[in-house]
């Protein structure tokens, strides 16, 4: 059983910055360097959308609508991968939460995320 825990959100005013954290768990056998991990993020009333990917060999993609203000990292070590928000605005407001990136798309459970409010 593999698991994610997202933390990090909080209140920040248009143009703020957050960093998010998600730390991953689970059974000995899983080997958290060898998956692509992603952040995706749900705003109310909205599909949930991927917002960044990075792979087993650090290779990172972004949404179109966070391109050069968001950046993804991992830290196989600690099994841990973040997001950088940076020039946060409000559409940028929403729960983001964090999974493991399959063959055929995110394929673990989905964690409680970690909120994200943009507002003045």
């Amino acid at each position: 059983q593999v698991q994610v825990v997202e933390s990090g959100g909080g209140l920040v005013q248009p143009g703020g910055s957050l960093r998010l954290s998600c730390e991953a768990s689970g059974t000995s056998g899983f080997v958290f360097a060898s998956f692509t991990m992603g952040w995706y993020r749900q705003a109310p009333g909205k599909q949930r959308e991927l917002v960044a990917r990075i792979t087993s060999a650090g290779s990172a993609y972004y949404g179109d609508s966070v391109k050069g203000r968001f950046t993804i990292s991992r830290d196989n070590a600690q099994k841990t991968v973040n997001l950088q928000m940076n020039s946060l605005n409000n559409e940028d407001a929403a729960v983001y939460f964090c999974n493991r990136i399959g063959p055929t798309g995110p394929d673990l459970g989905w964690g409680q995320g970690t909120q994200v409010t943009v507002s003045s």
